[in-house]
């Protein structure tokens, strides 16, 4: 089963980049100041939000895709 995802990466009040479907199995949303950490770090302490399947989440932390996602989208030109 693949897990799709929906990432969001906030550089401030309505200034975000979306990467991902709308009806993703889970919608992850981060600070653009918090994307070059650890997105399991930062999901343990509230940094990293989810939305949807905690399975899915997991599956994606455990990939890699989460890291490389969001630090994509915070390095926008």
């Amino acid at each position: 089963m693949s897990n799709t995802a929906q990432f969001r990466v906030a550089f401030g009040k309505k200034d975000e980049v979306v990467h991902g479907p709308d009806d993703a199995d889970v919608v992850i949303s981060v600070a653009a100041s918090d994307a070059h950490l650890d997105p399991t770090s930062l999901y343990m302490q509230g940094k990293l939000k989810a939305q949807g399947s905690t399975g899915a989440l997991f599956a994606l932390l455990q990939s890699g895709e989460v890291s490389a996602a969001i630090q994509r989208l915070a390095s926008r030109p």
